[in-house]
């Protein structure tokens, strides 16, 4: 078969949406399979939908990537989404067709510098990891390229600013907080470290607008195991077959006016500007992954090992929908239909029949998914009613009663038991120690020297009225009447 390219699509009567040629006008810091599922297909629809005519220039963010692969292929590659949304599964097949090329800034750092000189070139994005947004003294303005992404965007900046052109919006989608704020302080850092001039910070500050974006949207990237198979039912191959759940959501802080220039809402995608993130975001931590995090240790003891199983039993389901609902949303400052819309579309996504979510890889290092996620939520609800809420106090004692079980420090895991089968509690070092120390005490004990440990919770638990005997009781009777049936009693 062909390699996927315009002229396959061509020979093939593809009758899908195609855009070949357009202007270049996004730069995109990240070639990998997140932003290419997620930012990419936003742009393709805003291409077809809304007029944006734009194409997107990607960039390779380390010198190992996929650069070659992409310009085989004329920035062309199939994404499949997939999920469960209003009762059925979702599966959605779509050409990209918004990128133009990408760079290897290693092997050629000129082509990347020779984009800055292009007027019609007005966003750029990156994605480089959590790590991708620090300021590295290391890079300096005379390497080519400097290090780090901040000093790379600064360098690239400045040939902007040396060009007399205009700045651009900058939409940082790294998983930090504050990813815009942090990357421009980065930014401004090296400008002055560099000593590149007052001018030229005053530019970065007055003609760029950095943004901090919050996105949402799992993606499972290259399908190995079936690319033969959609490949021969396609007709071509294509070696960079993406694939992501059919939820998305992009929550962009900045003005309104963006939207003129980005018209996601006339392309009708699911993209919020909003001059505040940060209650986007604490709702898809406390509800997307604080009840992902109070249920799978307790559904993982009572016999589940994947998720959307878990959401096929009427107990666990309903133990977490109750922990969402009734103990979670209250705590929280949107509007509560909103609230309850979000809610409803996680379940969704909990029942993805195209995903696998194994409850053990969701399990990893959850003392601090715990204390990050769920923390948070049992102080809002013991504020508001004064008393601690039933689930997700549970929810402690059933990562007690999982981490309690491991029986031996092996290769950095804690081997434990779950019938006969033994399964690796993957957590900090010194967590899995405290654990082997303390797995004989009983429930009450455990329960009280846990809730102690401001290591691990950033404050003494015991404080907070209630909590601690209500977890101390759960773990008693999880322990009297087995995981399941005392999740039951929750529900």
């Amino acid at each position: 078969m062909n390699t996927l390219t315009y002229d396959t699509l061509r020979a093939s009567d593809y009758e899908g949406y195609l855009l070949e040629n357009a202007p270049e006008r996004v730069l995109q810091f990240g070639e990998g399979n997140f932003l290419r599922a997620f930012v990419d297909d936003f742009i393709d629809r805003l291409n077809e939908c809304a007029g944006f005519d734009g194409k997107v220039v990607l960039v390779q963010p380390i010198a190992p990537g996929l650069a070659g692969m992409i310009n085989d292929q004329q920035g062309l590659y199939t994404l499949y989404l997939r999920g469960f949304a209003d009762g059925q599964a979702v599966d959605e097949k779509r050409v990209i067709s918004c990128v133009s090329r990408c760079l290897n800034p290693y092997d050629d750092f000129d082509a990347l510098l020779a984009c800055a000189k292009n007027p019609d070139l007005r966003f750029i994005v990156s994605n480089t990891t959590e790590a991708g947004i620090v300021y590295d003294a290391n890079s300096t303005f005379d390497q080519r390229p400097p290090h780090s992404f901040p000093a790379k965007l600064t360098r690239f900046l400045y040939e902007r600013f040396q060009n007399g052109l205009s700045g651009f919006i900058v939409l940082s989608c790294e998983l930090i907080d504050d990813n815009g704020r942090i990357l421009r302080e980065c930014v401004l850092r090296h400008a002055a470290e560099w000593k590149l001039g007052e001018a030229f910070s005053r530019w970065i500050e007055g003609e760029n607008t950095f943004c901090s974006t919050l996105v949402d949207r799992i993606v499972t990237g290259y399908p190995r195991a079936e690319a033969d198979a959609l490949n021969a039912k396609n007709g071509y191959t294509d070696n960079l077959i993406d694939t992501g759940e059919c939820f998305g959501l992009w929550v962009i802080e900045g003005p309104q006016s963006l939207l003129a220039e980005l018209p996601f809402d006339r392309a009708g995608l699911p993209v919020i500007v909003t001059d505040d993130h940060s209650p986007y975001k604490q709702r898809k931590v406390r509800i997307l992954n604080g009840s992902h995090t109070s249920m799978v240790l307790g559904a993982y003891l009572a016999g589940f090992d994947i998720v959307r199983d878990c959401m096929h039993d009427d107990i666990v389901r309903g133990f977490m929908e109750k922990a969402i609902f009734d103990e979670i949303i209250p705590t929280l400052s949107l509007p509560c239909d909103e609230l309850i819309a979000f809610a409803q579309s996680v379940t969704d996504r909990y029942q993805n029949p195209f995903i696998d979510h194994k409850l053990l890889d969701i399990a990893l290092n959850s003392t601090a998914k715990w204390r990050a996620r769920v923390l948070p939520s049992v102080k809002g609800y013991l504020e508001s009613t004064g008393k601690p809420p039933r689930c997700l106090s549970f929810s402690l004692a059933a990562y007690l009663a999982f981490y309690r079980a491991g029986e031996a420090l092996e290769n950095g895991t804690l081997v434990a038991r779950r019938g006969d089968d033994s399964y690796a509690i993957r957590d900090d070092e010194w967590v899995l120690e405290w654990f082997l120390a303390h797995r004989h005490l009983d429930a009450a004990a455990l329960t009280r020297e846990l809730c102690r440990n401001e290591r691990m919770w950033g404050e003494d638990l015991t404080a907070l009225p209630g909590f601690a005997e209500a977890v101390a009781s759960s773990l008693e009777a999880i322990d009297r009447d087995g995981m399941r049936d005392a999740m039951r009693a929750c529900v």
